[in-house]
């Protein structure tokens, strides 16, 4: 690593919206957000709310914020987001929610970083992967995190089986998310292809006083009404 430049440090934030910032983040994270200046954030405007919920010493009038997310092109657009660190000045990247750089664009610049020889600093807090599969009781020997399922119900139905087979051949839990409007249609399709006594878990508001973080059969899901996570942001676990 380079002294002469300055450091990225990873930031977590709460996941949801309802939870205050110290109330899921460790006391030690505030050190590091008092002090830096250059935020690279997936949106400007949620990460201006969040910093301003922390109480940072900073005005947040006087932070800088640049851009990283979906829209952000490879290249000559990540490179300029780390010039600023190659002149010495360190930065702090933000997720829309939970942790950077996991599910998340923010990848885009810690790869450019750690191809500068600029240091990485990733700081501790709340992870919706980690914390549903904590909670779930499936296999957290072995998992896999697959983002999101295929929009068509044909191709969402083929990786839902291939997640299954992989759950029960390898005993390795299969974690997944969709988009909270379309919660509804995946719950339907699963209990419709997978096997009763496949596991199943859903983690629901993760962190929200809403919380709902359950584990059971399919068997049993289906004598069940359907569990309130329509439109909600949810993981699903397969076991």
């Amino acid at each position: 690593m380079n002294a002469t430049y300055g450091t990225l440090y990873l930031i977590p934030c709460p996941i949801s919206d309802l939870t205050q910032p110290w109330d899921v983040l460790p006391a030690a994270n505030r050190g590091v957000m008092d002090v830096l200046d250059y935020f690279i954030v997936e949106n400007t405007r949620s990460a201006r709310r969040f910093l301003s919920k922390a109480g940072i010493a900073r005005p947040i009038d006087t932070l800088e914020f640049r851009e990283l997310n979906e829209h952000t092109v490879a290249g000559r657009e990540v490179e300029e987001l780390v010039k600023p660190l190659l002149a010495g000045r360190s930065a702090g990247v933000i997720s829309e929610a939970g942790v950077p750089g996991v599910a998340d664009p923010g990848a885009l610049v810690v790869e450019a970083c750690h191809r500068h020889g600029i240091r990485v600093v990733p700081l501790v807090g709340p992870s919706s992967i980690l914390l549903s599969l904590m909670a779930s009781g499936l296999n957290g020997q072995s998992f896999a995190f697959n983002g999101y399922l295929p929009v068509k119900p044909a191709e969402r139905a083929q990786a839902i089986r291939r997640f299954e087979r992989r759950a029960r051949s390898e005993g390795q839990s299969q974690l997944f998310i969709e988009a909270p409007y379309r919660n509804a249609k995946l719950w339907e399709q699963m209990l419709q292809i997978l096997a009763p006594e496949t596991r199943l878990t859903i983690a629901v508001e993760i962190t929200a006083p809403d919380e709902r973080i359950e584990t059971r059969t399919v068997g049993e899901w289906r004598k069940r009404p359907m569990p309130e996570i329509n439109k909600r942001p949810a993981i699903f676990i397969l076991g």
